[in-house]
């Protein structure tokens, strides 16, 4: 990873963040195959399978049985560790969910918000270079906890023609019993338009390819979306010595591993800190299993800055808002200073692959700087509210005049009428 001096940073900051350009050759794909799925339905999503996955369906649903044998396979020990992240994340999410309310005035109107759970939700769980898991976790329990009545997965089949076991098996572990056996673009315009076999929702979560993420934004509409997520990203802000150079380098790597695109940046305002890192990648990366695509990632969007003071490096995190960021810090006060971040990892024990699996709180998070206006996946991401309005008549006659006015004022005439008619016949 190169060292960026303190004079080359703003510079960095000019690149950093990565323009959503639309690659017009994925675009007009995407389109053929979404209108493709919205004409031939299941046996689009079968040729399509076919060609992508080079895989016969006879069936895309999986059969409940399928799902239990799978969770029935599963490894003792992983069952008890799935267990116990489940439990993690629903009791921090627990504290999310948002309560119905009411005011009541003096002469008896109402006002309020009713909260209610999204009728049909689908959880897209993407397959190619790792299995999912965690991701599965992180949306279901959410969905469930907000009070979902019906929740969907599909996730890309195998040779075996179904989905990965882990998968299947954490769908038995949360009791999701609808999971399908299609990925990519043509199984996102299934969720969005329905087909013989599948329902359509009303909203899609779960991250995916380019291909997957095309057909996310171009289904935005017909149904409603998380985001539009782009590669992972890790930031480090550091200048406490006595956190081992190790814990630095394995954290940037933990992110790297995910795919060439992955953004990795250390920030430190000791050269001596900015020099052993850079030489520990070096060393150590040649070694490591996914050591291709980690490469791929640290030499094209790994950076370390080497700043003059801790505040100049608490302003770039802000400008930068990342998805990941961990405080290597002696004073962690200045977490308060820390304005635009999707995850905070503060002190040297709080590893960024504890939030992506353990601690409770959702990895699905704002990517490029969209944690400057953006939040972590939530309860909140499954419950929708509609405003309550029960006016008296007193309230009604006490404020009919000035409604009347403000609708002239913006020449709705038939708005002041529909006012108007009350205040004269009564």
């Amino acid at each position: 990873m190169p060292i960026l001096s303190n004079v080359d940073a703003t510079t960095f900051l000019n690149s950093y963040s990565r323009v959503h350009r639309r690659d017009r050759t994925i675009q007009k794909q995407v389109t053929q195959i979404i209108d493709t799925v919205i004409e031939h339905k299941d046996a689009a999503l079968i040729d399509y399978t076919k060609q992508f996955d080079h895989v016969d369906l006879v069936s895309l649903r999986i059969p409940e049985k399928v799902i239990s044998d799978a969770l029935q396979a599963l490894e003792i020990r992983t069952r008890d560790v799935f267990e116990r992240a489940i439990e993690n994340i629903r009791k921090f999410h627990q504290k999310q969910r948002q309560q119905s309310w009411k005011e009541t005035f003096d002469d008896g109107s109402q006002l309020g918000q009713r909260f209610s759970a999204i009728d049909r939700v689908g959880i897209y769980i993407p397959g190619g270079r790792a299995v999912y898991p965690s991701t599965l976790m992180m949306n279901a329990v959410p969905a469930q906890i907000a009070g979902v009545p019906s929740i969907v997965a599909i996730s890309p089949p195998g040779a075996s023609g179904l989905p990965h076991p882990l998968i299947l098996a954490t769908c038995g572990l949360l009791g999701l019993d609808e999971i399908y056996a299609v990925g990519g673009a043509h199984g996102i315009a299934a969720l969005a338009y329905g087909t013989e076999s599948i329902q359509s929702v009303y909203k899609i979560t779960g991250p995916g390819n380019a291909y997957v993420t095309e057909a996310k934004r171009q289904v935005f509409g017909t149904v409603g979306i998380d985001s539009i997520a782009g590669p992972s990203e890790i930031l480090i802000l550091h200048d406490d010595l006595d956190v081992p150079i190790e814990y630095m380098v394995r954290d940037l790597i933990s992110q790297a591993e995910h795919d060439p695109d992955a953004r990795c940046t250390l920030i430190t305002v000791h050269p001596k800190t900015a020099q052993q890192v850079a030489e520990r990648l070096e060393i150590l990366v040649p070694q490591l299993p996914r050591h291709t695509i980690i490469e791929q990632s640290l030499r094209e969007n790994g950076q370390i800055i080497l700043v003059d003071d801790l505040n100049q490096g608490i302003d770039l995190v802000n400008m930068i808002a990342p998805e990941h960021f961990e405080l290597l810090v002696k004073d962690t006060q200045v977490t308060s200073k820390i304005r635009n971040a999707g995850a905070i990892f503060v002190g040297q024990w709080s590893s960024e692959p504890l939030g992506d699996y353990y601690a409770g709180p959702n990895h699905t998070l704002p990517t490029n700087g969209a944690a400057k206006y953006a939040s972590p996946l939530g309860v909140h991401d499954f419950q929708k509210h509609s405003s309550y309005i029960e006016y008296t008549k007193d309230r009604f006659m006490a404020q009919g005049k000035d409604i009347v006015y403000f609708a002239e004022l913006e020449e709705l005439y038939a708005h002041a009428a529909a006012i108007n008619v009350r205040l004269e016949q009564s």
